[in-house]
């Protein structure tokens, strides 16, 4: 009789162990953040110069030879620049394939590694592997429609 009583006891607590640990594991996930925000838009042009040089005359874009970068602050904390890139490709880019898209947006992400993790789990279509550089990391993904997609993961800034 003890016997089946501690049998009984140690599955009941197996099980309620298990649950837990279920319980916070999904729970951890659910609330991993995901997109932070829009870390650039590239687009298609005939000529990737003359319109950068148009948008800087006309719409006083502060242009670099990669388009223009907008920096703002994260929230109300003022000591966490950010930014956002505008640029303007060729048209005859292969650089959005395997999307046929004149577009291709990127997004801010905290966490890439755990996101990648949790894109293999859910059957998202990765292209590539992490690549690092010294303004953050960056993967592309394809979305349901088959645009493909770049994020960026930027490296940690913290003063003004």
């Amino acid at each position: 009789m003890k016997r089946i009583v501690f049998v009984t006891l140690t599955l009941v607590a197996t099980f309620c162990l298990g649950f837990a640990f279920k319980t916070i594991l999904t729970t951890k996930n659910s609330k991993m953040k995901r997109a932070t925000g829009i870390g650039g838009i590239f687009f298609k042009c005939k000529d990737p110069k003359k319109l950068t040089e148009w948008y800087q005359k006309h719409l006083g874009l502060d242009t670099n030879p990669y388009g223009a970068t907008f920096e703002w602050y994260e929230g109300a904390d003022s000591t966490k620049k950010a930014q956002t890139q505008w640029t303007p490709f060729p048209e005859t880019t292969k650089y959005f394939e395997p999307s046929a898209k004149e577009f291709m947006i990127n997004y801010r992400v905290e966490n890439l590694e755990a996101l990648v993790e949790e894109f293999k789990k859910e059957g998202v279509t990765i292209l590539d592997k992490i690549e690092t550089y010294d303004y953050g990391k960056f993967i592309h993904i394809l979305d349901a429609e088959g645009n493909k997609i770049q994020l960026w993961e930027p490296k940690q800034k913290s003063s003004v």
